[in-house]
């Protein structure tokens, strides 16, 4: 049902202080640190004796290392190890001393939300015409879906970040679509349980705006808005994928491998909870650089804390420490089927009888592919773009988020993608 847009209101603050979460899941990331630099102290006999493998390319230096080490006596292999002990002490400190600063920073994120246009159950869809600070009640509608993994939030991250801001203050009218944590209905939900409420959230956008919207998701919303466009082909203007995956091997032959083994425990426990934890998804992604935590904690303790730098670092952390669950069905289509089974790439993917056919797009379509991207590697995008006839394909620079965020994101890709929407909707 509509809501007056006087009941917006601020996002509840959150406090600068120890109780602030992150990063999750925080055990997983110290065991993860500190076995690593222990590692290297345990290796310390392989080298010696000439046994530890090392990458092509090293093995010449190492060996190189291991003869002056042993031309130089006894002495220096404890030399070594106190060295290597030092600077592991002075790596995890490093980590802790970022942990500490982000957990007492002072940030809160205070920006307003814009109006609930609708509502069912914890879904709800925003309209940013006019809840932005900006008027674009004419303006072409986007309607805007992000992931069901993270808070909808990262669109509009502060008011210097925000995808949606900026193309509301170019004129367009977006809505966004916030899944929120899934409630004691989207628990049992499945893929095409969302996709019949994303259809009835277009629907609203139509008869509010009188016009055909553009449809632009991100990540996993991306997976969404073409499932969207191929359902109601008549009903959507332009298609913008960003960072959305196809091809879900390409990439990522070991983390394949992983999933499959730990299918049968995944299952059970999204059996036991009737939803995916947020923790384990935590986990999950950990797993696709299993340091960076300790990279960049260790790197945001350097940075002055009043900065923008250490401001935007904790808006981001903050965001991706407030993740949701996943409704049970939708973890076991996406896991076992996209992941495991690679259901989309092979073509096998529905919505009800529909097959989510990329070839079967019928409007102009945008792929956006950010170079540095972890979470979605640019060859599994890459499929996605050749099989939409087309389809135009914009390379960036910058990762998964930082496509979003960086400094450069205004000009490399809010204004080309704001241009393109405009320009492919009159088409």
């Amino acid at each position: 049902m509509p809501e007056s847009p006087s009941r917006a209101r601020p996002t509840p603050p959150r406090q600068g202080n120890p109780a602030r979460q992150g990063p999750r899941p925080l055990p997983l990331h110290l065991m993860t640190h500190a076995s690593t630099l222990m590692g290297s102290r345990a290796a310390l006999p392989l080298l010696k004796s000439g046994s530890l493998p090392w990458s092509p390319g090293l093995d010449q230096q190492a060996e190189a290392l291991r003869q002056s080490l042993s031309e130089a006596g006894p002495n220096a292999w404890v030399e070594l190890d106190r060295a290597l002990a030092e600077e592991a002490l002075a790596r995890h400190e490093a980590m802790l001393a970022g942990i500490e600063a982000y957990r007492r920073h002072p940030y809160a994120r205070t920006l307003p939300e814009a109006p609930v246009l609708w509502r069912e159950g914890t879904t709800v869809l925003r309209d940013y015409r006019t809840g932005s600070g900006a008027s674009s009640e004419d303006g072409l509608p986007v309607l805007v879906i992000p992931s069901l993994v993270n808070r909808a939030y990262i669109l509009d991250l502060t008011a210097r970040r925000s995808l949606l801001r900026d193309l509301a203050a170019r004129g367009l009218a977006p809505f966004l679509v916030d899944w929120d944590a899934p409630g004691a209905e989207e628990s049992g939900f499945s893929l095409d349980d969302y996709m019949a409420r994303l259809e009835r959230a277009l629907a609203v956008v139509v008869a509010a705006t009188g016009r055909k919207p553009a449809v632009l998701g991100y990540c996993m919303g991306g997976n969404l808005a073409l499932a969207l466009a191929c359902l109601r082909p008549q009903e959507v203007a332009a298609l913008a994928l960003l960072a959305t995956p196809w091809d879900f091997h390409a990439g990522r032959a070991g983390q394949v491998v992983l999933l499959r083994a730990l299918a049968p425990g995944l299952a059970a426990l999204t059996e036991r909870l009737g939803t995916l934890p947020v923790d384990m998804l935590q986990a999950m992604f950990a797993s696709l650089d299993p340091n960076l935590a300790a990279r960049k904690f260790a790197a945001f303790a350097r940075l002055k804390r009043r900065s923008a730098r250490a401001r935007d670092f904790v808006a981001l952390e903050d965001w991706a420490n407030d993740g949701v669950a996943l409704a049970g069905p939708v973890a076991r289509q996406c896991l076992f089927d996209w992941y495991g089974d690679n259901t989309p790439m092979t073509g096998k993917w529905r919505v009800g009888a529909v097959p989510v056919l990329p070839r079967r797009v019928a409007v102009p379509t945008l792929v956006l592919i950010p170079g540095k991207d972890r979470i979605v590697p640019p060859e599994s995008t890459q499929p996605l773009a050749e099989q939409i006839p087309g389809a135009r394909v914009m390379r960036v620079r910058g990762g998964h988020v930082g496509m979003l965020l960086a400094g450069r994101t205004k000009t490399e890709v809010y204004a080309p993608l704001a241009r393109w929407l405009v320009r492919a909707a009159v088409q």
